[in-house]
């Protein structure tokens, strides 16, 4: 449909193209774009559409879009047709004839081509068997249930062949464009595979009717003689060496052309009517004058025909005994003295009638069913016999008896091709005049009649025939005459002939449908490996395509058992016809605004009960071979849905995943999950660089590590400018993302968003992510890796802004720091450890991240060691005890290790206080001050520690004499105030040599500072330099000079820095080598003057180590110890 489109387009944008009606008029949305305004505003003067000229590039004008629609053809599927198309893909050819409009009505094209294909051979070689062995009421039960299946489906086609265009392709088009490629696919070759099938199946049907009924003498392998399992192997022989020959010259004949099939096809429909008429026609001569059939019993047991020549063991001849062929059959000698079979002897022969007509009441008889198991005696109820139960049973093979084992489930099997062949008229849509109208009335007027033909027949059969007639399968008992021939008129060679030549028109019409419904398949791309049989000849004819369709036909060949190869297409037709009453039932529960079928009278109830029949029936045919259809199919769904060409068809699967979503969304809104169902849905944040590709592609391997946690994954960048302007670098930023996405096979979404700076396109990003209640929980950005240069200040200010923002949304926060060294998903690490450093509790993100990681191959074989600090009042041993148990309930294995650290080392609230009273010790003595002096200053600088005191002048500072001694440093607000009036004043204390150092600190505060090149402080340490050389050098300045330094002091960051050194100093004791640490991510300062100093700290915690994930929870619990 989309090529034929397509062709149309094209058409109309050529020079002298008819667009609406005009000739002096263009195509006015192909090759505009060279048009000048003054050409346009011509071109569209006097017709209305000076307000859409603009537009007209892209949308067509109503009459150019109606003419091009009027032009539409639907080609059939014809050789003729397959020419054409590839004609139009070389090019255009002005002396080409135009396609001709197809013609075929309702009568020819859809109700006798369905006619044709669902009276068969079933109906002619077994129906009387399944009668006598079944039952009436167990055929008519039978019979009803496989009609009821294909009328239910067919109602269920017409309502999607009624809805919209269906091009030449038919079934396979109609589920495919409604369930999908997936689906489509494996339902296609599952149709595929029981056309050709059926092919077999009339094959050896054909030869059946030859070698027994017509020709015995061609036999490559003879049969008389043999008993038994030779007899048997002998006639399938026979089947496989003359189904093979036929095989190749029906092959051969739809290579060379199918008009000639076509041609013979009223033939072969012509031969199809005629029988059943003669048989209707026999019925009623039964009621007036039934024919002479007789049959032979001896006691109960039906005589094979070959072994009498009159049906008594002896007659009398001119007053003299004499035995007869039967007799010596049974006897040693001629003599009536001789030694007979014992059953012989005790039984009497009898002679009856076997077709004794629709009048003789033979149907009460025949109404309950008679199933017999292999090698059993054909026997006439209520006649008596005497039999030895004791006895060995002698000279078998004088008598009928049954071939195979039956039972009910076998006849469904045997019997449901024969109501196949619905799809006939679907098939032939593009040799449709209205496909509409004509598909809808032609089917179901189709299997009407077919159906009231095989429910008449199981009761006319079963009240004409005699019951062991009807299950003589092979007519051995009516002198190897065919079953069904013996009730025709005014021959039995009537329906011999009749059937032969259906059932060869059956198999061409089958070798040659399944090749093209092969190379539909084939064209639409949907299975990469069978992209090979969409070629063909010059033509278009699928060469490729017939020869795979042969030689799996000779599959069913080389089975050379009807009745085996029966159940085996069963499974694929109900298959078929199975995801056809899904297609509409889904359709019609989804409501979906193009679901507007013509066809009125369907309702999803009914599809779903033809569905549910059809796979009933399946499993009721045959349960293994249902099992194994199912898992062809899915083997054929599942490799389309990897392996196969992404298509969208708008079809039902797409529909109820929308469906689906939407119901899940709305049940989500319900309110937040539970912690047992809380699971990491992460929003990535990448950046592009100005080609849109990705800086940071490691982060989506991280990613796709993760993903054992089932969640949802977004992958978000922002594009600074203007929607209108960079809407092309967006998309273009899009596919980057999902290329990307694609090659790390992280299974998300993307989304891109632009924003005049990129700070507040990362923050829409963080809000209205998502949608509804499936919005992210957890973000993840990278490290700033250059931070510290002057050119990415900006950065590291958005990655801090990333972080406040995530904490007052509540989410938690994932930060790898040097993303670059984190491991491909291609990558293994086959030892290791994945340290967590649990500082702080955060709801479990912790121990929640490193399980999820070792679910994926690349971190299986890491270890998971966790290390918590203990505190001076803590009982390091009862805590590590305490920690093993809460691991053993929350199912994680893990090794515990408890870090003691001195409570100094972790508060260093005496370490602050005696540092800030040395230093400013030191320098009082530099300058030579007092002693009561000397106190009052120390005194002054723990007061403005606490925030307490702001001294103004000498004489207010000697007034004070009320300040609480041992003030808390920990007490300082952090974002006091700070009176700077002299910026160039440094900090003399922080800046001071490295002699100047309290000996008892373990580590100099400044150490980490200065090969950093960054403050360590919240505040600007421009000029330090600049003011110590000023001190060193008036050493007789005024003490008072340095106020505005010691308030610009912040000992919380002191006490900062030395945490981090200190941790940093244990982490690399205990994880150097470690292949991943965890750890606490510490939050941002509330106010913005500190970020240098943030980033500092965070730098200094994480130093030395190779790969970092500094983890945030998001408030809440995430990992639970209940079920």
């Amino acid at each position: 449909m989309q090529n034929n489109i397509t062709g149309c387009e094209e058409g109309e944008g050529g020079p002298n193209s008819q667009g609406d009606g005009n000739p002096k008029e263009s195509s006015p949305f192909i090759n505009s774009s060279a048009a000048s305004d003054a050409e346009k505003s011509q071109q569209y003067d006097g017709k209305n559409m000076a307000l859409f000229e603009e537009e007209m590039d892209t949308i067509p004008m109503v009459s150019s879009l109606l003419s091009s629609l009027a032009n539409y053809s639907n080609l059939p599927t014809g050789s003729k047709e397959h020419e054409e198309a590839e004609n139009n893909e070389e090019g255009a050819r002005p002396s080409k004839k135009p396609v001709k409009a197809p013609q075929l009505g309702t009568l020819m094209g859809v109700y006798l081509p369905c006619i044709q294909n669902i009276f068969g051979v079933i109906l002619f070689l077994r129906m009387t068997w399944m009668v006598g062995v079944g039952g009436v009421l167990g055929s008519f039960i039978i019979v009803f249930m496989c009609c009821s299946t294909t009328m239910l489906t067919a109602i269920s086609m017409s309502a999607i062949a009624t809805n919209g265009v269906v091009p030449a392709g038919g079934s396979y088009y109609m589920i495919s464009r409604s369930l999908g490629p997936e689906f489509g696919g494996a339902v296609g070759i599952c149709f595929y595979l029981g056309t050709t099938f059926a092919g077999a199946m009339y094959i050896l049907g054909c030869i059946e009717i030859l070698l027994i009924y017509i020709v015995p003498q061609m036999a490559i392998f003879k049969i008389e003689g043999l008993e038994g399992a030779e007899a048997e192997a002998a006639l399938l022989n026979n089947m496989r060496v003359y189904g093979t020959i036929v095989l190749s010259l029906m092959s051969l004949l739809v290579y060379v052309g199918v008009k000639y099939v076509n041609k013979l096809a009223l033939v072969f429909l012509a031969c199809v009517i005629s029988s059943i008429l003669a048989v209707y026609i026999g019925v009623i001569q039964t009621a007036v004058e039934p024919p002479v059939f007789p049959v032979c019993l001896l006691g109960n047991r039906t005589l094979l025909s070959k072994s009498y020549d009159v049906c008594a063991k002896f007659i009398e001849i001119d007053n003299e005994t004499v035995t007869t062929k039967l007799w010596r059959s049974f006897c040693d000698s001629e003599n009536l003295s001789a030694t007979c079979d014992e059953y012989f002897t005790n039984n009497k022969v009898t002679e009856m009638q076997g077709i004794p007509g629709v009048t003789s009441g033979i149907l009460a008889e025949n109404l309950f069913g008679n199933y017999l198991e292999k090698g059993m005696f054909l026997e006439k109820r209520g006649l008596p016999t005497d039999t030895d139960p004791d006895s060995p049973v002698t000279n078998s093979n004088r008598y009928v008896l049954s071939d195979i084992t039956s039972f009910f489930t076998l006849l469904v099997g045997i019997y449901f091709p024969s109501v196949t062949g619905i799809m006939a008229g679907s098939n032939r849509s593009g040799d449709l005049r209205d496909a509409q109208k004509s598909i809808p009335i032609g089917t179901i007027a189709a299997i009407t009649t077919t159906s009231i033909v095989y429910m008449s027949c199981v009761v006319l059969f079963g009240a004409c025939i005699e019951g062991v007639v009807l299950r003589d399968k092979f007519g051995e008992g009516v002198n190897g005459n065919l079953v069904i021939g013996t009730l025709a008129w005014p021959s039995p060679w009537v329906i011999v002939f009749g059937s032969f030549f259906s059932t060869c028109g059956a198999g061409l019409q089958s070798l040659t449908g399944a090749p093209r419904l092969l190379q539909a398949i084939s064209r639409d791309g949907i299975i990469p490996f069978l992209r090979v049989f969409g070629h063909g000849k010059a033509n278009g004819e699928p060469t490729w395509a017939l020869l795979l369709t042969a030689s799996i036909c000779e599959i069913g060949i080389i089975i050379a058992s009807l009745d085996a190869v029966a159940p085996i297409l069963s499974m694929f037709f109900l298959m078929c016809y199975m995801f056809v009453n899904l297609a509409c039932a889904l359709q019609t529960l989804l409501r979906t605004p193009n679901w507007r079928p013509r066809f009125k009278f369907y309702h999803w109830a009914l599809s779903f009960l033809g569905m549910s029949l059809c796979l009933s029936l399946m499993f009721i045919c045959s349960w293994y071979y249902a099992i194994v259809a199912m898992c062809i199919a899915t083997c054929i769904y599942k490799y389309i849905e990897f392996c196969g060409a992404e298509k969208e068809w708008g079809d039902g699967i797409r529909g109820i995943s929308l469906s689906a979503a939407r119901f899940a969304l709305m049940r989500l809104e319900e309110g937040p999950p539970h912690t047992k169902n809380w699971r990491p849905q992460i929003l990535v944040l990448v950046t592009v660089d100005a080609e849109q590709n990705v800086e940071q592609p490691r982060l989506l391997s991280l990613t796709n590590q993760l993903k054992a946690g089932k969640g949802l994954t977004i992958v978000g960048t922002a594009v600074q400018g203007t929607f209108l302007d960079n809407y092309t670098d967006a998309q273009r930023a899009d596919q980057s993302l999902r290329k990307l996405m694609e090659t790390e096979k992280v299974k998300g979404f993307s989304q891109v968003v632009i924003s005049s700076n990129l700070r507040d396109g990362t923050s829409h990003l963080i809000q209205v992510g998502g949608l509804g209640g499936l919005k992210h929980n957890t973000v993840m950005v990278s490290w700033p890796k250059h931070w510290k240069e002057p050119e990415y200040h900006q950065q590291f200010r958005n990655f801090i802004e990333v972080v406040r923002e995530t904490t007052v949304a509540s989410m938690a926060l994932l930060v790898p720091k040097n993303i670059s060294s984190y491991p491909s998903n291609g990558e293994r690490f086959t030892e290791g450890h994945i340290d967590v450093w649990w500082v702080v509790h955060d709801g479990g993100m912790l121990m929640l991240l490193p399980f999820l990681l070792r679910q994926h191959k690349v971190w299986r074989k890491c270890k998971m060691r966790i290390f918590t600090v203990a505190q001076m009042d803590d009982n390091s041993i009862q805590m590590k005890k305490d920690l093993i148990t809460f691991l053993y309930h929350l199912r994680i294995d893990a090794v515990v290790e408890v870090v003691e650290m001195l409570d100094n080392d972790i508060s260093a609230y005496t370490y602050e206080k005696t540092l800030v009273m040395e230093q400013r010790s030191q320098i009082l003595k530099q300058m030579h001050l007092t002693k009561n002096e000397m106190e009052r200053e120390i005194q002054s600088i723990t007061d403005v520690s606490r925030g307490s005191i702001r001294r103004k002048n000498p004489s207010a500072m000697r007034s004070q004499h009320n300040v609480e001694e041992g003030a808390s440093v920990a007490e300082t607000p952090e974002d006091e105030s700070m009176d700077v009036s002299n910026p160039k004043q440094v900090q003399l204390i922080h800046n001071q040599p490295q002699n100047a150092s309290t000996p008892t600190s373990p580590t100099s505060p400044t150490s980490p500072a200065e090969p950093a090149g960054g403050a360590t402080t919240w505040t600007d340490n421009k000029g330090a330099g600049k003011g110590q050389t000023q001190s060193a050098a008036n050493p007789e300045a005024g003490p008072f000079n340095m106020k505005p330094e010691w308030e610009h002091l912040n000992p919380t960051d002191l006490r900062r820095m030395h945490t981090a050194m200190r941790l940093n100093d244990v982490i690399m004791k205990k994880s150097k080598e470690a292949k991943l640490v965890l750890l606490n991510m510490p939050g941002p300062p509330k106010n913005r003057v500190g970020n240098e100093n943030y980033m500092e700290f965070l730098e200094v915690l994480t130093e030395g180590l190779n790969r970092v994930l500094l983890v945030r929870g998001g408030g809440r619990e995430v990992i639970t110890i209940y079920s």
